[in-house]
Parts: C-alpha cells; sequence; structure tokens
C-alpha cells in the first residue's frame, strides 16, 4: 500500500478486513445471499418491482437482464430485494446490507471469480455496517443509512470481486462516498424512492469499482477529510468506528420472517403468543408500546396501500391476532379494508416506552397488551425473531425462501435449484442465469405505486 494511503481511514478499513473468512462465515454469506434471492424474486413479481425493470430497461421479464451493463445490473438487481420489507437488516448500524451488496457481488460474478462472492459479500458488509454504526443519529434523522452507506459496501464487495488492489480500491470507496445520498423525506410521503436508494446505492458501488479499475483517482480522506463524509453528513458521528467490531459483522445481520418494517417486528412476535394465548376471544382493545423509532416509522392506523401497511403496527398486530403468522397477502391492497383487520386498527393504541427505547438499537423490542372483557393479556419481547438473540435457523430462512418463491409463482424444480446455487460456494455464476430463465410473471400489487 502506498504511504499515503495509510494515512487515511479508508486505507486503514481494508487493513481491517484482510483475514480471510473460514468456512462458517462463508455458509453463513451463502444463506444471505439465498434470502436475498428469495426477496428478489418476490418484489420482482411485484407491479412496482415491474416498473423499477421497466426503468432499468430489461427486456423480457424483471430478471431477464441481458443487454445491461455491470453498473445497470447492480441497479435492476438492486431494484427488488426490498420491496416486501423482507430484507436482512443490522440492528445497530440501521441498514439493510443484503438487498444493495448481494447485488453488486452478482452483476460482477462471472465463472471465473464465481469463488470470490461470498468473501465478498461478506467484506460489503463489514464496510456497509461499520459505516452505519458510526454515522451518528443526526445522520439518520434526516438520510436513509442503507442509501448512503451502501455505497461503501457495494464498492467494497465489487472491488473484490473485480480484483482491484489496494489503491484502487480505495479509489473506489473515495468516488463512492463522494455522492453517497438518500433524503428520508420519502418515507413522509406516498411513493416507492426508498428503494430507489438501494438500488442506486448497488449501482454507485459497482461504477465507483469499474471507474477506479480504469485508473481514475479519488481522495484518499474521503471520510475524515476537512470536507468529508463525516464533516458534511455525519458531523456528530465517530470516524474511528469504522475501525472498531470483530469480523465478521454479517454474523450480527437479523433474517426478517415478516413482510413488514423491522420495527413492527417485536410487536408481530408478541401478538402471534397472544393469539394462542386468546383461544379465539375477540380483543376489546389492544396497547403496543415500544421504542421511539418503532412509534416514529411505524404509527399508522389506517393504511391505504401495501406499502403503508408495511409500516404499520396496527395493520401488522391485527393481522397476527387474527390470522397467526402474517402472510404477503395481508399486506396486500383487497387486504386492508377488510373488517376484520380494521377493526382491531380500530381497537389499538401506540405508545413510547421509554425502557424499550434506552435499549434500541441494540434490542428490537416491545410490548403488546390486550384487554377482553374482564381479562387482560401482555406479552413482552425483548428480541425479535431473526436477532442474534433470537435467531432463525438456517430450515427457518430456507422456508422463507420457499415461500417468497411459491408466492411470486416460481415452479418446484426452479425454486429448487435457485436454493442450490445460492448455497453452493461455487454457484454464484449459475444465479443471473438461472434467474433469467424464469417464466415472467403477471405482476402482483397492483396499487403499490
Amino acid at each position: 500500500m502506498a504511504e499515503a494511503s495509510t494515512l487515511s481511514l479508508s486505507g486503514a478499513l481494508i487493513d481491517e478486513m484482510r483475514a480471510a473468512p473460514h468456512q462458517a462465515d462463508r455458509e453463513m454469506a451463502a444463506l444471505h445471499l439465498l434470502d436475498w434471492v428469495g426477496c428478489s424474486v418476490a418484489g420482482a413479481a411485484t407491479s412496482v418491482g415491474h416498473a423499477f425493470a421497466q426503468a432499468a430497461g430489461t427486456r423480457a421479464h424483471p430478471l431477464s437482464l441481458a443487454g445491461l451493463g455491470v453498473a445497470e445490473r447492480a441497479w435492476a438487481l438492486g431494484c427488488f430485494g426490498s420491496l416486501l420489507e423482507m430484507d436482512d437488516v443490522h440492528r445497530a448500524a440501521l441498514l439493510h446490507p443484503g438487498p444493495v451488496v448481494m447485488p453488486a457481488v452478482l452483476a460482477c460474478c462471472t465463472p471465473e471469480n464465481a469463488t470470490l462472492a461470498p468473501e465478498a459479500a461478506l467484506r460489503g458488509y463489514e464496510a456497509m455496517i461499520r459505516l452505519g454504526r458510526a454515522v451518528g443519529p443526526r445522520h439518520y434523522a434526516y438520510f436513509h443509512n442503507t442509501a448512503t452507506c451502501g455505497g461503501l459496501g457495494a464498492s467494497v464487495a465489487a472491488a473484490f470481486m473485480l480484483g482491484l488492489d489496494d489503491q484502487r480500491t480505495q479509489w473506489a470507496i473515495a468516488h463512492a462516498m463522494s455522492v453517497a445520498g438518500g433524503l428520508w423525506q420519502c418515507r413522509n410521503e406516498p411513493g416507492a424512492t426508498k428503494h430507489l436508494h438501494v438500488a442506486e446505492a448497488a449501482r454507485r458501488g459497482v461504477q465507483a469499482a469499474l471507474v477506479a479499475k480504469a485508473g481514475v483517482v479519488g481522495p484518499l480522506h474521503v471520510f475524515e477529510g476537512p470536507q468529508g463524509f463525516f464533516p458534511a453528513l455525519a458531523s456528530d458521528g465517530r470516524p474511528d468506528a469504522l475501525l472498531e467490531g470483530n469480523l465478521w459483522a454479517m454474523h450480527e445481520t437479523s433474517f426478517k420472517p415478516w413482510p413488514a418494517c423491522r420495527h413492527a417486528h417485536p410487536a408481530i412476535d408478541a401478538a402471534l403468543v397472544l393469539r394462542d394465548k386468546l383461544a379465539g376471544r375477540q380483543p376489546a382493545s389492544i396497547r403496543i408500546e415500544t421504542y421511539a423509532d418503532a412509534v416514529l416509522f411505524c404509527d399508522c392506523a389506517t393504511p391505504t396501500d401495501p406499502a403503508r401497511a408495511r409500516f404499520s403496527l396496527q395493520h401488522a398486530v391485527a393481522v397476527a391476532l387474527t390470522d397467526g403468522p402474517p402472510q404477503i397477502a395481508a399486506f396486500e391492497q383487497p387486504a386492508l379494508d377488510l373488517p376484520r383487520y380494521a377493526a382491531l386498527r380500530d381497537r389499538t393504541s401506540v405508545a413510547v416506552d421509554a425502557t424499550f427505547t434506552a435499549r434500541y438499537p441494540a434490542h428490537f423490542g416491545a410490548r403488546v397488551r390486550v384487554q377482553t372483557g374482564d381479562d387482560t393479556f401482555e406479552i413482552r419481547i425483548d428480541d425479535a425473531w431473526g436477532d442474534s438473540e433470537n435467531p432463525m435457523d438456517a430450515a427457518a430462512v430456507i422456508r422463507k425462501f420457499e415461500g417468497l418463491c411459491s408466492w411470486a409463482g416460481i415452479d418446484a424444480p426452479s425454486t429448487r435449484a435457485i436454493q442450490n446455487a445460492a448455497l453452493d460456494p461455487e454457484g454464484a455464476a449459475q444465479l443471473l442465469p438461472l434467474l433469467a430463465a424464469l417464466s415472467p410473471n403477471d405482476p402482483k400489487n397492483e396499487r403499490t405505486f
């Protein structure tokens, strides 16, 4: 490494990731790849997925990427993985690495470098998560961490897939971080801009790596320089946190079992336990107590479209109490006005709980209390299913994948072939051809625009 580069945070970050992953790390990378593929196959079957694919220039169907360049492939693949809100999440970093990093890895994948895919994913997750942990609350108040930090993860993953040396990897990081962005205003108004953030972060990282590979120099002090990322966009952040933590942070990244914002998951888990206790008795009132960000993002008593339904504590709990484990269909437009859900939403109140807020974001917790006549039932969940303290095992992740493929209309042989390729350490190069060969689907979720 050049002497100047050793003085920069980007160079030190590369040094932090020199250790080779173990077999267990590679297996975890394969499981997260499978999870992202399932989320993307299902997301591509929605009407928003079809619209994004049209914008990306795909031809036969959303996952057919023939004719697209490497960076454009990353953009197209990045459109789908977050659409149903089932993408993986890192709690402390407050971001979703899978739908950014995995498209970057696959976009750069060839039969010659396919064996690098698991390590590239691990490195991309590591860099993206470390930055997410470092940016601070003021940044998160205005910026979507998945978008602003995602370019770093995608550029590091792409640089590894493309075989860039340390200097060019730092240039790739510099290019990606110089154009970081993603404003949170999108969560305050209808639309799918949030998912555009994800696709753009994937594209930005891959394009940055391609530019660096071509020899274009970038600022090595892009993080800590006087007009760099931290002074400009994360003034209360901790730049040194980029160099903290044990490899690999992917192991701290949570899987999401339910088709709703992660902030709603602890309340869903509590409602599922309560459903068994209620034994068919109807709630007269429901109270959800959780941390402040969950209320900020997900207090939506009357969702008017599927996107808002997935960010509604009231709707998510109504679905879980009524039907059990939430299915995608319960968040689609036809379900939103069903009397059985609307009645429970109307009886639900939401409140911030100081104890859960103090433990967040290290722990995502909630308490749900149900009154039925003279009886009161209450369940507290400290960690949602899929978090490190309450993990989903590999079998549960595979069942989730199979369910997503089934919902998208993918036949059983194709589902098995995709699963085998994703879980094969050398199978990454097979994934894009397998996805491209899928039969086109009629778009679902017609009202998600």
